[in-house]
C-alpha cells in the first residue's frame, strides 16, 4: 500500500478505517451455519409436506443442513413467534399462510407481532381446498349438506386444521353465505383433524387437496365441492362451491417463506434467489403438481403484495362473518 494511503488509514477513527477495507473482508459467507424453516402446525399438512420438499434440495444448493421444526398452537401464533425470535442473520425461516399472515389481523384482538415484523421471501404454493364429508353423511352435494344443516341446526361439526387457516375460513365462508349452523372444531393441523373426520367424530371439513385426495379416491371420504373458481384438475367431476350455488365463492391455500424483517435486505434478497431456483426444478415443479398446485413466480415486493391483498380481503371476510378466536 502507498506509504500516504497507509498514513490516512491510520489517522481514521477506527470504524472509518475498517470502512475502507474492501466488503468481502467484513462479510461472512452466508449461509454459515444450518438453516431451520419452523412450520407452524403439526407434520402431515401442506405447511409441513412443502417445506420438506424446499428443505431437501435446498440445502444441496446451499451446502449446509436445513431443518424443519414443527411449532405447532396458539392458532399458528406459537410458529410465527419462534421465528422472531431468533437471531435475524437469515438463516431462521417461517412457512407462512393465509391464516397467521393474513386473517389473524382480524380475527385475534391482540398479536405478538405485526404484519412489518416478517420479510416475503417466496410464495412457494397455492392449491384448492376440498369440501369433504365422512361417507355417513346423506349428502352428495353442496345443496344437500346445506339442507341437511338446515334441517337439523348444530347436528353436524366442522372440522378445520385451526383457527383461522384456509380450512377455518373456507367454512365460515360457506356458512355465512348459505345461512347455515356447524359446530366449528378447530385441530393444531390437517392430519389430526383428518384423522376425526375419517373416524366419523366430525362429519364436514375442508381440506387442502393434496391431503384430501387419498381419502377421497380410496372412498374413505365424499368430495362435495372444491374452493377455487376453476375446478381442480385431480377431481374433474366435482364442482366448485361457486357452481354449487354460491357464485363469486373462492378460497386458494398459499403457503410461502417469510423471515424476520430485521434481516439485512441482501440476505433476504440471496434467500428467495435460492428458493426460486428449487421451485423453478422440474422434479420440484412435478411434486407440487402433485399435490395439486403450483408455485407463483414473485418477486419479494410481489409476495409482499400478494401478502397485504389478501390480508384486506379476509379481514373484511373475517368481520363480516363475525369470526371470533376460539
Amino acid at each position: 500500500m502507498h506509504r500516504s494511503r497507509r498514513r490516512v488509514l491510520a489517522a481514521l477513527p477506527a470504524p472509518i478505517a475498517l470502512a475502507a477495507l474492501p466488503a468481502r473482508a467484513q462479510s461472512p459467507a452466508f449461509p454459515s451455519k444450518p438453516l431451520t424453516i419452523v412450520v407452524p402446525a403439526t407434520p402431515g399438512g401442506i405447511l409441513d409436506l412443502s417445506s420438506r420438499l424446499i428443505a431437501g434440495e435446498l440445502s444441496k444448493r446451499v451446502g449446509q443442513p436445513v431443518t424443519v421444526d414443527n411449532k405447532a398452537g396458539g392458532g399458528q401464533v406459537i410458529g410465527m413467534q419462534a421465528m422472531l425470535r431468533a437471531e435475524p442473520d437469515g438463516h431462521t425461516m417461517v412457512m407462512g399462510s393465509i391464516g397467521p399472515n393474513a386473517a389473524n389481523y382480524a380475527i385475534f384482538q391482540k398479536l405478538p407481532y405485526a404484519p412489518g415484523d416478517f420479510a416475503p421471501v417466496a410464495h412457494v404454493v397455492s392449491m384448492p381446498n376440498v369440501l369433504l364429508v365422512h361417507p355417513s353423511v346423506p349428502a352428495n352435494t353442496v345443496a344437500e349438506l346445506v339442507a341437511l344443516a338446515k334441517a337439523k341446526p348444530g347436528s353436524l361439526s366442522i372440522a378445520s386444521s385451526g383457527t383461522a387457516t384456509s380450512s377455518h375460513l373456507a367454512g365460515e365462508m360457506l356458512k355465512m353465505r348459505a345461512g347455515i349452523g356447524l359446530v366449528h372444531v378447530p385441530y393444531k393441523g390437517a392430519a389430526p383433524a383428518l384423522t376425526d373426520l375419517l373416524g366419523g367424530q366430525v362429519q364436514v371439513m375442508d381440506d387442502n387437496l393434496v391431503t384430501a385426495l387419498p381419502h377421497v379416491n380410496g372412498g374413505r371420504l365424499r368430495a362435495l365441492a372444491v374452493t377455487t373458481a376453476q375446478r381442480a384438475a385431480e377431481l374433474p367431476a366435482v364442482p366448485t362451491v361457486a357452481e354449487s350455488g354460491y357464485p363469486g365463492f373462492e378460497v386458494t391455500v398459499w403457503v410461502g417463506l417469510l423471515t424476520s424483517s430485521k434481516v439485512p435486505g441482501p440476505l433476504v434478497e440471496r434467500l428467495h434467489a435460492e428458493v426460486a431456483q428449487v421451485l423453478a426444478m422440474p422434479d420440484v415443479k412435478r411434486r407440487l403438481a402433485e399435490m395439486g398446485g403450483a408455485s407463483l413466480p414473485m418477486t419479494t415486493a410481489q409476495f409482499g403484495a400478494f401478502i397485504a391483498a389478501e390480508t384486506d380481503k379476509w379481514g373484511a371476510v373475517v368481520r363480516a362473518a363475525g369470526i371470533k378466536a376460539e
